[in-house]
């Protein structure tokens, strides 16, 4: 099969399908699911953080696990495909449970409930999706502009469904309450991962040879795994993606998932929602068009560091804001358009990766390269959702009571109490939170940017396609 193909557009629109519908589960989890936990379900803040963090130790285990997996899959379908069409029906299932916790149950049965549906959602069903969702971009061609086109595709409708799943909840789950709110967000998460599955074919690796002649390399399919991971934890740009991968989800998780609370309480209207979903994701949106032409007529690194900084500086703004709304959107848009670029460039990175990989030890593994990027999201998604948690435990926040819903909220159905009448929350709440959703942002975006300076592995991609033995 021809490994240098171009991918069509009509694919990597089906390619980014997927994406959206990963970004459905993405968006519910690190922007409401907090606030569902603590005000409509009635599990204490402090509880919710530890659960956060203690999954994470678990997804590390069944995302290197399942990147193996994916490594040692071998179908006519490819590697990935299968994997994703599994995902799919799961996916919709995770979202429906995670968002119906019982009413009826004790206080202590709340929480294992929760820890039961989300690792199966989070741990699970998103390691499946994450990982096989990776690994196939690297698998549809080694063509590296052509990656960054799809991987740009993919972010941009990527952020278009976390746009508009992020508009809609609060509407939806006020109207409908929230198992029916899960309902319609499981079946679009669901679909649009199935058509990625059902659309997007392999190249890479297609031809079945165990071992490329004069290259000393091999399949991984005849690779065991005692082999396959320490070639790739040797691999810096493995541990660069997952840091990565950490930072970028754990401070677009942290500021949504904080969003919330600061419409609520600095600014005195969580309907503000709306205005602010928008101006955090539009704008990254129309940048992302313009990522293909910087990316490869300069560098990825380039075009991330120049985002990193425009994020430093909008969170820097949202800070200084106060119950400023004007402000607070100027920060927001200047912060969407650092953010947005940074998954497309990660997208393409873990793929230019495993090309690394396969020059510099002799070894390809889409699967445990991809789950670089798994586990640094996972990470990224959960320590963003706790550490809003935390913030708000620490600083003293009261939750409401679970009689305090508003006009027509039906509780067993999972209505926001927060919207009906407000507590007045003590000022070290309001300072924490203004903290969080602001500077907190702004420091972790430094970290961010000495990452991306640290992303070099564009500099040997036209030594590695020569000693490939491939051509562009």
């Amino acid at each position: 099969m021809n490994e240098n193909q171009k991918i069509p557009m009509w694919k990597k629109i089906s390619y980014g399908c997927g994406a959206g519908g990963g970004n459905v589960m993405s968006t519910l989890l690190a922007t409401f699911l907090t606030a569902y936990y603590t005000d409509t379900a009635g599990i204490a803040a402090a509880a919710v953080a530890t659960m956060f963090l203690v999954c994470r130790v678990l997804d590390g285990i069944t995302d290197f696990a399942m990147g193996g997996i994916v490594d040692k899959t071998n179908t006519k379908w490819g590697k990935a495909r299968p994997w994703l069409i599994l995902a799919a029906p799961m996916m919709c299932i995770g979202i429906i449970l995670i968002v119906s916790v019982p009413q009826g149950i004790s206080a202590g049965m709340k929480l294992v409930y929760a820890y039961a549906t989300y690792i199966f959602l989070n741990c699970i069903v998103y390691t499946i999706f994450g990982i096989a969702h990776t690994a196939l971009l690297a698998r549809m061609t080694r063509d590296f502009k052509d990656r960054n086109t799809t991987a740009t595709v993919s972010s941009i409708i990527n952020s278009v469904a976390g746009l508009v799943v992020g508009t809609l909840i609060t509407r939806l789950q006020m109207n409908l309450g929230w198992t029916v709110t899960g309902v319609i967000l499981g079946v679009i998460a669901g679909g649009l991962i199935l058509i990625t599955g059902l659309v997007c074919k392999e190249t890479v690796g297609m031809d079945g040879m165990e071992e490329m002649p004069g290259m000393g390399r091999k399949g991984t399919g005849s690779i065991p795994m005692k082999e396959q991971l320490p070639a790739v934890l040797k691999n810096r740009y493995f541990w660069i993606a997952l840091i990565m991968g950490a930072l970028v989800l754990f401070v677009n998780g942290n500021a949504i998932g904080a969003q919330f609370y600061y419409c609520n309480l600095v600014l005195g209207n969580p309907m503000y929602m709306e205005m602010l979903m928008p101006a955090g994701m539009a704008p990254g949106i129309i940048a992302m068009f313009f990522m293909p032409y910087f990316s490869n007529k300069y560098s990825k690194r380039a075009f991330m560091s120049a985002g990193a900084i425009l994020m430093i500086l909008g969170f820097s703004v949202v800070g200084l804001a106060g119950d400023n709304l004007t402000m607070v959107i100027i920060g927001t848009i200047i912060r969407s358009l650092g953010i947005t670029p940074m998954f497309a460039g990660l997208y393409a990175f873990v793929a230019d990766a495993a090309d690394y990989g396969e020059w510099k030890f002799g070894i390809r593994s889409e699967g445990l390269m991809s789950a670089s990027q798994s586990i640094g999201s996972k990470i990224g998604i959960g320590l963003g959702s706790a550490c809003s948690a935390w913030i708000l435990a620490i600083s003293g926040y009261i939750q409401p009571a679970m009689d305090m819903a508003g006009p027509g909220a039906d509780m067993a159905d999972g209505a926001l109490p927060a919207m009906g009448p407000m507590i007045q929350q003590p000022e070290s709440v309001i300072a924490a939170v203004r903290f969080d959703y602001g500077w907190l942002g702004a420091i972790v975006s430094i970290v961010l940017l000495i990452c991306v300076l640290m992303m070099d592995v564009e500099k040997y991609l036209p030594e590695i396609r020569k000693a490939l033995g491939k051509t562009q």
